[in-house]
């Protein structure tokens, strides 16, 4: 349920986001309970908020190249005190994914070249159990590009292979149901 005059809502009894899509700019990203202490032991209200500026920065270079629809997730949107990063996906037009022609333009105003999502690119993290990409490594922040009807790798409980905008409303592991941020400008 929204809380008038709240963007985001404090977490559920199950220490999800509730259910939905919670539009914020990163300005009300950074006043929410995703990153302001919520009284929870530990809470590391100073990495959520590095999280949250690095977000910002990759979304900020997608703005500029024309995308809009950019969604954040992951164990941010989890009670975690400090969860291990941001994942999130962005809304791009097939073809502009499949000829390079998005990773080019944002290769292009990001000063570390992050932007690919070749498994050839990943590479091992200290105290990761998977290999990351470029990104991650640079920003702590992983974004993947969607285009309608293409599927994501990540399967429900039932193991049917879910798009991106599925796959990120549920927890890893347990397929609970939960909430997603939309970013606004």
């Amino acid at each position: 349920m929204k809380v008038p005059g709240v963007a985001i809502p404090p977490f559920g009894a199950d220490g999800l986001l509730p259910v939905g899509t919670h539009r914020a700019s990163f300005g009300e990203l950074r006043q929410s309970p995703l990153v302001k202490d919520t009284g929870i032991e530990y809470w590391d209200s100073q990495w959520r908020a590095r999280l949250v500026d690095n977000a910002e920065a990759l979304v900020r270079q997608l703005w500029q190249v024309g995308v809009t629809e950019v969604f954040l997730d992951g164990s941010f949107v989890e009670a975690k005190p400090r969860p291990y990063d941001i994942d999130g996906y962005f809304e791009v037009d097939v073809v502009d994914f499949a000829t390079g022609k998005i990773a080019s333009a944002l290769n292009a105003l990001d000063p570390h070249k992050v932007w690919t999502w070749d498994p050839n690119s990943r590479k091992s993290a200290r105290g990761s159990t998977k290999k990351q990409l470029p990104m991650w490594h640079h920003y702590r922040v992983e974004l993947y590009p969607h285009c309608p009807g293409l599927l994501s790798g990540i399967t429900d409980p039932h193991g049917n292979e879910l798009q991106f905008p599925s796959a990120f409303r549920q927890q890893r592991g347990t397929g609970a149901r939960k909430g997603i941020v939309k970013i606004e400008p």
